[in-house]
C-alpha cells in the first residue's frame, strides 16, 4: 500500500468499472474504502464528503476520481 497526499491507495486492487455503483446514491463509483466490516464504494462527490471520517478507520482507500479529469478524445 502506498500513501499519496491524504489518500492511501492500494495498488493491487482492480480498477473500478461502470458496474461499480456508489453506496450512497447509485452513481458510478470512483472510490473504494475497505473497513473492517467490508467494502464501501462511493462516487467522487460522496467519497470526498466522507473521506475525513473514513480515513480514520479505513484499512485502504482506493481513489480513481482523477479519471473524471482525463481527456478521452482520441
Amino acid at each position: 500500500m502506498s500513501h499519496t497526499g491524504t489518500q492511501t491507495v492500494d495498488a493491487v486492487q482492480p480498477q473500478l468499472t461502470a458496474a461499480d455503483r456508489c453506496d450512497s446514491c447509485g452513481a458510478q463509483a470512483y472510490i473504494r474504502a475497505v473497513v473492517n466490516s467490508g467494502e464501501l464504494l462511493f462516487c467522487a462527490h460522496h467519497g470526498k464528503k466522507y473521506e475525513e471520517k473514513l480515513m480514520a478507520v479505513a484499512e485502504s482507500w482506493h481513489d480513481e476520481s482523477d479519471r473524471l479529469l482525463e481527456d478521452t478524445r482520441a
